[in-house]
């Protein structure tokens, strides 16, 4: 019987992306990169606005005008200029004096701020009572409050959401460098193993890990390449493995990674050129018989079969991997954590980071964690579970009441 060897702890694991390489780069118009990883730092050339902005309809006017206006005692504005949208005003507007301006327009010249036209009425065409008092630099955006020019707006490895590509057109950018996503090749092993189209005979199982798997890569930035079941024969898993490091960036072997006569993993990594086995098991639960290995320049993983455990791991070791590859930079890409209370006791084994999964409930006022217990093959388990409780190495155990981190699955 085969033994675990190289087993290595989470913390060490999770240091190892950056030992392979990120993908090359492309150009794309942004209607392309949502959900795609800049590859270069952006600066912006201009100042955003450019000109000073009204936020409310309403009045321009020197703040001071204003200063002491109330119901009973409302300060009276001459109303000099109205200010059409999209044009340059051309008047310059004195202390008393007021230009009636819309949401999204340019101030003119002497004045600071905007009164909402809500806190004013009309006399006449060119006299306004206004009841509130503003302040300089109310109700408006002044230049370059937004973006300064020089300024560096977006940085080399920052995620693209529906945001940053606002301020990419905001900037006239029609095409950004992003990194390609990243293809990873995923085998399911297993003389048990049946298509999703079949009815299983007793004794075998539908291919959950093919699904679940390829939507977690999705979810990672990638992109999945699902070769189908190979079964426990030596010569067709090298064939299979060799197949995918021809085609994909990344692979991942589901099944096959535990001690057992029947584990070719191992066996077929050896037998492929300039390849290196990093650990074959971690001290995490579930998820221990976990393989992670170099071949040639790609990361290659040995996953558990067992469809919860996989999917643990998946989250807790894999994926800063895929995300590195797929070059996002850990500065911009930090765990989503909440804290919730704990709605029972925890008991641990040493030596070992426990995944507990947990459904988040609200109770007034806070969050609490209700542990979802079950069998690492149940994928149940991961269907009523919010995130992760990752109970220490080094404790034994938590108590019910405490409050914990909760590693968010992605929804």
């Amino acid at each position: 019987m085969k033994e675990f060897f190289k087993v290595t702890d989470l913390e060490t694991a999770r240091a190892w992306p950056s030992i392979f390489p990120q993908m090359e780069k492309e150009v794309q118009p942004l209607d392309k990169v949502l959900g795609r990883v800049l590859g270069h730092d952006i600066h912006s050339d201009i100042n955003l606005p450019d000109f000073p902005r009204a936020i409310m309809d309403g009045y321009a006017v020197k703040a001071v005008s204003t200063f002491g206006a109330s119901d009973g005692n409302p300060a009276y504005l001459n109303v000099v200029d109205h200010i059409a949208m999209g044009t340059a005003p051309t008047k310059s507007i004195k202390p008393g004096e007021a230009a009636k301006i819309s949401t999204g327009g340019m101030l003119p010249k002497g004045t600071d701020s905007v009164v909402m036209v809500e806190h004013t009425d009309a006399i006449d065409d060119i006299t306004i009572e206004v009841y509130r008092s503003v302040a300089p630099g109310q109700h408006m955006i002044q230049i370059g409050e937004d973006l300064q020019a020089n300024q560096v707006v977006l940085s080399k490895g920052q995620k693209l959401r529906p945001q940053e590509i606002g301020i990419l057109a905001a900037l006239g950018i029609e095409a950004v460098s992003v990194y390609r996503h990243p293809v990873v090749a995923i085998l399911s092993t297993g003389d048990e193993i049946v298509a999703v189209t079949d009815t299983p005979e007793p004794g075998q199982i539908r291919d959950i890990n093919s699904y679940t798997l390829a939507g977690q890569v999705i979810q990672a930035g990638c992109q999945p390449m699902v070769m189908g079941i190979v079964r426990d024969d030596f010569n067709a898993l090298d064939h299979m493995c060799r197949a995918a490091t021809e085609q994909a960036d990344i692979i991942f072997v589901s099944g096959g990674s535990s001690v057992g006569m029947r584990d070719y993993t191992i066996e077929v990594l050896e037998n492929l050129p300039d390849s290196e086995i990093l650990a074959h098991g971690i001290s995490i639960s579930p998820g221990k018989p976990t393989i992670l290995a170099r071949v040639g320049q790609k990361f290659f993983c040995g996953l558990p079969g067992h469809v919860a455990s996989a999917m643990v791991v998946f989250h807790m070791v894999v994926r800063p991997f895929l995300e590195y590859i797929g070059g996002r930079n850990p500065d911009f890409n930090r765990p989503r954590i909440c804290y919730a209370r704990l709605q029972r006791n925890l008991a641990s084994k040493q030596g070992r980071v426990d995944c507990i999964r947990v459904r988040l409930l609200q109770e007034g006022d806070q969050l609490s964690a209700k542990p979802v217990l079950g069998k690492s093959g149940l994928i149940r388990t991961m269907i009523e579970a919010d995130g992760l409780v990752c109970i220490d190495k080094n404790t034994e155990g938590l108590d019910k009441g405490s409050v914990v981190a909760v590693h968010l699955l992605p929804s």
